[in-house]
């Protein structure tokens, strides 16, 4: 599976308001992201244009909370 930048897709013109739905597949897809891109949590929702509370609520329910020191999910 390949992962792109958020910014690199947006020039594009693709739909950047499609991440995956599963909350499985969007805490790998959030995480590689944040680990390859991303500074922080703030700074991915900017670029995908994604409010982070929607982010943080989706993985809450499979018990997963966003952890500033990691800059991931854990």
């Amino acid at each position: 599976m390949i992962f792109y930048k958020m910014e690199m897709t947006k020039e594009k013109g693709e739909d950047m308001s499609q991440l995956p739905k599963d909350p499985v597949m969007l805490l790998s897809y959030i995480n590689t992201q944040l680990r390859d891109f991303y500074p922080s949590l703030e700074e991915f929702c900017s670029a995908a244009d994604v409010p982070q509370e929607d982010i943080i609520k989706s993985l809450e329910r499979i018990s997963y909370t966003y952890d500033r020191d990691k800059n991931q999910f854990a």
